[in-house]
This record gives structure tokens, C-alpha cells and sequence, in this order.
């Protein structure tokens, strides 16, 4: 087997300690059936990114975190990629001033969706009139709106083929920042409404019996959030095959901060999975590199290493280098950044020299702080196979100073 048995976690790739030491602590509190890292795992708010765990009858705000259902879909066009390089630069132009980036921002036009219609908004009534007009207000307004951090909207060229695909990376907004942080408060004896609380990022877990009133309610909203960012998801891709007059041929949509009920073992069980992608025998998901890498779309494989990894695969690169070495410490009151690693030049020519039209992003999402895709791909080889591998032409994120509670 390509994992490694670290202390009862499964392992895949390079051991990060600071993961480690986190996934210990989540496979040492609550009714743990398996703790595993995924080869693109890097530290988190108490479960660690790329780190998977499965309860028996619990399920995990924390674990699931902030950005409830953060996915991504990608749509193949029947373009190819070359017929539309002449104007690629227009085109990436009006993707930035069609659809909006960055925190806290609305959409441009009001998206109505029947999804404002669905029954499980009685999980905020429950909690008071206040939580569910102020939540539902907010949902409504950002349906359909990006974020920032390392949440994008590219265009790629399909490596052998020439064709070209759309593909989209965020979640739920702040409709899922506010559910998540408005659990974590009930669980902590705080009221829903209240401030995020402080951030530790090396605490245990908190959990809820899922047959409990509030661990039914939590899954239920989470479930919501999840149907709401797909509905922003498909969203954003129709707006983007609008505006190059294509239609799509092939999609792939998937969570990769979620919670499953699934049977491993012959039981019913609940994953958490925090940045890693459900890749079960045939099903197909979109992992994405970084702005000067592939991404790729794979299936899961039908393996014994497979399922010993709860059909769980990475949902990116892995970041080797966090946001402030890279970009440095922000001054919000005078919106400069100092001591970061990588300068804006250095991104810039490692982004040209990889042949992407950019808009938006900073330093802190350059093709530096990743590991290279293809070497976690490797790491999962008996797990998953690899059937499009796609390179990026077009990146669009918000700017670089924009702060973002939502990104992970």
C-alpha cells in the first residue's frame, strides 16, 4: 500500500507534523472509526486540510469547517481552447467585470432560485426569526458570487485534445461561514448570531451526535449549504459559457469540505472531509493545481487502496508555504503588505512563462506556495486514475489585498 500507518492515521504522501499532530488529535476524541490524511495535506483550523474522518454516529462542525460544501465544477466546452487564445485577453476582462470577486460582495443581479423555496430554511426559524431572515437575506444576495483566497473562475485547454473547459472553485458564502460559525457558537454555549469564535487552530474537534436536536439541525443546514453552493457553482459556469457563446458537453461537480453518511465495512458510517475529494469506484471529480500547474479530472478506482482510503483523494496541490511567508503581514489601514517571499514580478513572469492570462490573485496564491499536482496524484495512483489532464490559460480571483473570512 502507497499509505503509511502513522500512529492508527493512514498517510499518504510526505507526513506534514503540524497535520499530523492535528489528526491525532481528531483520531483520539469522539467515536473515530478511521482518521486518514490525503497526500495534499497541510494544517487547518482543528481538522487539518486534506485530512478525512469517519465517525460512527457524529458528525463534526469544525471538522467540516467554515467553508461548508467549498467545491468545484468544471464544464467541457465544444471549443477548442486555440479559437478563442486571439481574444482571450477581452474575454478574461469581461469574466472579471461580469462575475463578482472578493468578500463580503453581492451579486450583480438579484438570482432567484428555487432553492429559496426549500424546506430544510425551517432549520432557522427554529433558531429564531432574526437568524433566519438575516442568513436567507445573505444567501440570496451572494448566490452566485466567488469570494476570494484561493477561490477562482480558469479556463483551460484540454491536454491532447485542444478543447476547452470552464471550471470554478468556492463554496457557500457567507450563508456557510455564518451557519458553521453559528454552530460552533451553540455547541460552545454562545448564541448563534454572535462573533466567529477566536480561532485555535490546534483544538480538538467539536462534535455532535447526529440523532441529537442540534446534530440533526447542523446536518440539515449543512445540507442546505451544500445545495446552495452548487446552485452558485452552476451559476457562475452559465455566466462564463454566455460570455464565449459555447454550451457544455461534460460536467463534473463535487464538495471537498463536507460530511457523507456512506457504508465502509459494512456500516454505516459518517465521513468529514476537510479539502479531499469522495473519489468512490467510477465517480468522477475535478482536482485543481495551481495558477502555473495542470488540474486534472479523475475517477475513482475500484482497489483495495481505495477503499482503505474511504474512497477519499486530494482536492488540490497542498500548499508548502502559508499566506503570510508568501505575501507577508497586511497593514489594513494603510492596505500594504511587508516580509512576504514572493514578489508580485516573481508571480507575474512564473505565470506568463506558463502561458496564463491573469486576473486578480496576489502572491500568497502564486504557483510557489504549491506543490507541484502531479506529485500527490502519484501518491494516490492506486486510487485514483487520471482522464483529462487540463492546462490553465485563463485565471481570474479577486485582487490582492482583498481579506476574505470565507477562503481556506
Amino acid at each position: 500500500m502507497a499509505y503509511q500507518n502513522i500512529d492508527g492515521v493512514r498517510v499518504w504522501g510526505t507526513p506534514d507534523e503540524g497535520a499530523l499532530v492535528q489528526a491525532r488529535m481528531c483520531a483520539q476524541t469522539g467515536n473515530v472509526v478511521q482518521t486518514l490524511l490525503m497526500a495534499d495535506h497541510h494544517k487547518g483550523y482543528s481538522q487539518p486540510i486534506g485530512g478525512v474522518v469517519a465517525y460512527d454516529g457524529q458528525i463534526s462542525p469544525s471538522g467540516v469547517g467554515y467553508d461548508i460544501a467549498c467545491g468545484n465544477k468544471a464544464a467541457r466546452t465544444r471549443l477548442l481552447a486555440e479559437d478563442i487564445k486571439p481574444k482571450l485577453a477581452n474575454i478574461m476582462d469581461e469574466i472579471a467585470r461580469k462575475i463578482s470577486f472578493g468578500m463580503g460582495r453581492v451579486n450583480n443581479e438579484k438570482v432567484d432560485h428555487e432553492l429559496f423555496d426549500d424546506p430544510d430554511w425551517a432549520v432557522y426559524k427554529e433558531l429564531g426569526k432574526q437568524e433566519h431572515d438575516k442568513l436567507k437575506t445573505l444567501a440570496q444576495n451572494q448566490l452566485g458570487t466567488v469570494g476570494s483566497g484561493n477561490h477562482f473562475v480558469d479556463l483551460f485547454e484540454e491536454v491532447g485534445t485542444g478543447r476547452l473547459w470552464i471550471a470554478n472553485h468556492f463554496g457557500s458564502r457567507g450563508f456557510g461561514h455564518k451557519t458553521a460559525s453559528g454552530f460552533i457558537n451553540l455547541v460552545s454555549g454562545r448564541e448563534f448570531l454572535a462573533s466567529a469564535p477566536g480561532e485555535k487552530m490546534d483544538q480538538p474537534p467539536l462534535l455532535l451526535d447526529l440523532n441529537s436536536e442540534l446534530g440533526d439541525m447542523y446536518y440539515r443546514a449543512m445540507k442546505l449549504a451544500g445545495r446552495y453552493a452548487y446552485a452558485g457553482r452552476d451559476y457562475v459556469i452559465r455566466q462564463v459559457l454566455a460570455i464565449l457563446g459555447a454550451q457544455a458537453d461534460f460536467e463534473v461537480h463535487n464538495h471537498h469540505n463536507y460530511a457523507w453518511k456512506e457504508m465502509h465495512n459494512g456500516k454505516e458510517v459518517v465521513v468529514v472531509r476537510k479539502g479531499a475529494t469522495p473519489s468512490a469506484p467510477g465517480q468522477i471529480g475535478f482536482i485543481g493545481g495551481s495558477m502555473g500547474d495542470i488540474s486534472v479530472i479523475v475517477k475513482g478506482k475500484d482497489s483495495k487502496e481505495n477503499e482503505e482510503a474511504y474512497y477519499s483523494t486530494v482536492h488540490g496541490a497542498g500548499r508548502i508555504m502559508s499566506r503570510t511567508q508568501a505575501a507577508g503581514r497586511m497593514n489594513w489601514k494603510t492596505r500594504t503588505r511587508s516580509g512576504g517571499k514572493i514578489s508580485t514580478a516573481q508571480m507575474m513572469e512564473a505565470v506568463r512563462a506558463f502561458g496564463v492570462e491573469l486576473r486578480g490573485a496576489g502572491t500568497d496564491e502564486s504557483p510557489f506556495v504549491y506543490r507541484k499536482l502531479q506529485e500527490v496524484l502519484d501518491a494516490h495512483a492506486e486510487t485514483i486514475e487520471v482522464m483529462h489532464v487540463l492546462k490553465p490559460i485563463g485565471v481570474c480571483m479577486a485582487g490582492a489585498n482583498e481579506f476574505d473570512p470565507y477562503k481556506d
